[in-house]
């Protein structure tokens, strides 16, 4: 198994190159959230471009370094814009991260989470029940759990979608991040345990959303494993440190971009996680 100084070592070459380069990963994400996607990459030294069109899907896809793609409050031209997108990506092997939002809940969402399995998103990121729900709908082994999706929040516990979550990445190839109390980060064959962040997040709309925005702009620089953990480590360490400083929710989110911001590589990269084999 990868060394926890190996895998922090990477984590640190991943943040001080997004600081360095400025990656361009663009984002289709929902209407909801976009502002604070764009904000939060732009605070962790990547560059946004925001779109929802299917040629600029397509565009986006071959001139970004990744790409990031939302299934939330999902507008009838995304039937045509996130399947050609991802199909793009795929075509090109570039990283891309895929949030599906209420996964199991509409025939449209259904429809297009079910076509991404052959286009296997580098990174997969979640709460619990959506990662369940995914894995479910995809035929996988690992969900057998019965998924519960209330709309965007999640009624399943983190370590209910670990085999969900260790079953997605096997099939990708790539890497599937959990988020909750403490976060599940896996590439299938090892499991890390992300630990911070604050009650606040769930206090305001988009943490998860910009969350996956981030690992993309990670993405650009390192392995989608690595990428994942570095997203999360940073959320956990900027949502710890936030809470610390605020008293309510909309100062939170304030704050919590300018500890995004702030965060060094070691830092990051110091937050605590534990590693396990699967």
């Amino acid at each position: 198994m990868i060394s926890k100084e190996n895998i922090q070592n990477r984590m640190i070459q991943a943040v001080e190159t997004v600081k360095r380069t400025n990656p361009m990963a663009g984002s289709i994400t929902n209407s909801v959230t976009i502002n604070f996607v764009a904000n939060a990459q732009l605070a962790v030294g990547g560059s946004a471009a925001m779109v929802y069109l299917p040629d600029e899907g397509e565009f986006l896809a071959k001139a970004g370094a990744a790409t990031y793609i939302n299934v939330g409050t999902l507008l009838p031209v995304y039937e045509q814009t996130l399947p050609r997108t991802a199909k793009v990506l795929h075509d090109l092997s570039k990283p891309w991260v895929l949030d599906p939002v209420a996964a199991g809940f509409g025939l449209l969402r259904t429809e297009l989470l079910r076509q991404y399995k052959e286009y296997k998103p580098s990174v997969i990121r979640g709460n619990a029940s959506e990662i369940i729900a995914l894995a479910g709908l995809w035929g996988l082994d690992g969900s057998s759990e019965e998924s519960h999706v209330r709309g965007v929040d999640s009624t399943d516990s983190v370590i209910a979608a670990r085999a969900a979550a260790v079953a997605l990445a096997r099939w990708t190839g790539g890497a599937v991040a959990v988020s909750g109390k403490t976060d599940l980060i896996t590439d299938g064959s090892v499991i890390a345990f992300s630990q911070g962040g604050s009650h606040f997040m769930e206090k305001i709309t988009g943490s998860g959303c910009s969350l996956g925005g981030v690992v993309a702009v990670y993405a650009t620089a390192a392995s989608p494993f690595i990428a994942a953990l570095t997203a999360s480590s940073v959320y956990n360490l900027a949502g710890s440190r936030a809470e610390n400083e605020v008293d309510g929710p909309g100062s939170f989110q304030t704050r919590f971009l300018d500890e995004l911001y702030k965060a060094t590589a070691v830092e990051i990269a110091n937050n605590p996680f534990e590693i396990e084999e699967v």
